[in-house]
């Protein structure tokens, strides 16, 4: 009889997207935890925001318990190409240093993105439809449908038992580009035996079908026929198939495509070095189509989130050096809105409005379907792999309880709600919580990688909210203030400046010797105070001492 701590265990451990739509980072291991092997399905972001995290451009998970066991990580396996499942591949696969798997499409962007970091790798190219053996996981690569090129669900075997691992999916009958759901293998993964499916849950709330993206190539066509001027859509930029169909449209009615923002370029030329869209329009340069009469062009533009660096948002302010829009002109939002964008894209939406721009949206229009499972699709696929186990990930805590609700109604035996951090036992006995791991978020700051809880961003907030007091003291040998302070304010509205300055030379004035320490906290506190009184706010304030 095995000892405790010598079975083999098939473990499953989410250090990303369970809890938050995002950052998707999920692990399987399998052996004796002292000789546990482990693959890991994807390596994502989130995007900084302003409000929350002022100057830190992407969020990645915090990997540490893996790093630390980087000899026994087998791979990094993608299941398709998004920023929130491949953006942190680069900036953390030098804490693994392991082998890197993806379908050709998906393969193209992360080598991108691995040369742009100036990072030795390769990316080893599944075919679709292909397997890949790594020690005791086989993987299988099942074509699914989703709202980008290539999306996988991978089943993994083991020794203890079959997952499917669905990433992003939806079940589109006409997808435009790409592959088919393959139906006939998820079926028969569930005649085999599915242990667990580990589920995406997004739209677990939503009733119905996402729907097609068909549907939305004829309504966009039908929706830019009806305008005279200049039309610019705006889309996700990795969805080629809706890139696709916005051509399509333009080319129906007589206008030409021009490109603009970097983004848009880098994924068309990405998707036609992977031998789709063959037969995508010519595409014109944004200082060329200027020129052009208005009804004869449109504008295919970064920017559906409000981004502010992003291709619409310059246009908007009127900054953009080839693209301007104005009266009678339209703006297609061919998108949704990601929670939390709502202010900057309706700011967007009202810059545009104030030009006399027609803002065209989903709300109001047919132009977008999401690329994730409503509830009809969630049920469909229980009933294909028939699992012991459901483990609902990819959503906020709302999602993923509905979506273990809708599990247990049909009749799934064993419903999990995982989050990030959580270490479960699948395999063998009852799926189990048996630990928890060190999980939390990475900062990249600019090109540092720093951890969430050293509060750069408390500190930028702060600042942010009400400014900054610098001030330098020169104190003698006695203690004695030997020059006039130095004092630098930024943030603070003008009348306040002056308190301030009195406040700190009085204190001063009254100062005879004694501690440099406690000087710097009294001359802080006074200069502080000063700014609350005067303006009812109290600034970031920092003292500094000089002794000469």
């Amino acid at each position: 009889m095995l000892q405790p701590g010598t079975r083999d265990e098939l473990v499953f451990l989410p250090l990303g997207g369970s809890g938050e739509i995002g950052m998707n980072f999920n692990a399987y291991g399998f052996g004796p935890p002292s000789r546990r092997k482990w693959i890991i399905l994807d390596c994502g972001v989130l995007f900084g925001r302003e409000a929350s995290t002022p100057g830190v451009d992407i969020i990645m998970p915090d990997i540490r318990f893996l790093a630390e066991r980087a000899e026994d990580v087998l791979g990094i396996v993608a299941t398709h190409a998004h920023e929130d499942h491949i953006g942190a591949i680069a900036p953390l696969w030098p804490m693994l240093k392991c082998p890197i798997y993806a379908t050709p499409f998906t393969a193209v962007l992360i080598e991108g993105k691995l040369e742009e970091a100036g990072i030795t790798a390769r990316v080893k190219r599944i075919p679709l439809g292909g397997t890949l053996t790594l020690g005791p996981f086989r993987l299988d690569f099942i074509s699914i449908t989703h709202s980008i090129l290539e999306p996988n669900l991978i089943a993994i075997r083991t020794p203890l038992g079959l997952i499917a691992h669905t990433g992003d999916w939806k079940l589109d009958p006409e997808p435009m580009l790409g592959e088919e759901t393959d139906i006939a293998a998820i079926k028969k993964l569930g005649d085999e035996g599915v242990l667990a499916l580990v589920c995406d849950s997004t739209n677990a709330l939503q009733q119905g079908h996402s729907g097609s993206e068909a549907k939305v190539r004829e309504s966009l066509t039908a929706l830019i026929g009806t305008l005279k001027r200049r039309v610019a859509v705006t889309a996700f930029a990795s969805n080629a198939a809706r890139l696709d169909s916005i051509a399509h449209a333009a080319q129906t009615h007589g206008r030409s495509i021009a490109l603009v923002g970097r983004s848009m370029h880098k994924i068309v030329e990405a998707v036609r070095a992977s031998g789709y869209l063959k037969n995508f329009p010519p595409v014109l340069d944004a200082a060329d189509a200027a020129e052009l009469p208005a009804r004869q062009v449109l504008y295919l533009c970064t920017g559906s989130q409000g981004e502010p660096r992003a291709a619409l948002a310059r246009i908007a302010d009127g900054n953009h050096p080839d693209v301007q829009l104005g009266n009678g002109d339209a703006v297609i939002f061919s998108s949704r809105i990601i929670p939390g964008n709502e202010l900057p894209i309706f700011e967007l939406h009202n810059k545009l409005s104030g030009l006399g721009v027609e803002v065209l949206t989903e709300l109001d229009h047919f132009v977008h379907v999401s690329g994730h499972p409503a509830r009809d699709e969630l049920s469909e696929m229980y009933r294909w792999t028939r699992p012991r186990i459901a483990v609902p990930v990819h959503g906020e805590l709302r999602h993923m309880s509905e979506h273990a609700r809708l599990a247990k109604s049909l009749q799934v035996p064993e419903a999990l709600v995982p989050r990030n951090g959580q270490l479960y036992r699948l395999a063998p006995g009852p799926a189990e919580l048996i630990d928890e791991v060190p999980s939390g978020r990475i900062h990249l700051d600019g090109r540092v990688l720093v951890a969430e809880g050293e509060g750069l961003s408390k500190s930028r907030r702060a600042m942010a909210y009400a400014g900054l007091i610098a001030i330098t003291l020169v104190l003698d040998g006695k203690g004695r203030a030997a020059a006039d302070p130095a004092i630098m304010i930024e943030g603070i509205p003008a009348p306040v400046h002056e308190a301030i300055r009195v406040a700190v030379d009085d204190l001063l004035r009254r100062h005879k010797r004694g501690d440099a320490d406690d000087l710097a906290e009294s001359v802080r506190r006074a200069a502080r105070r000063a700014a609350h009184d005067a303006w009812g706010k109290k600034p970031v304030t920092r003292v500094t001492v000089v002794e000469i």
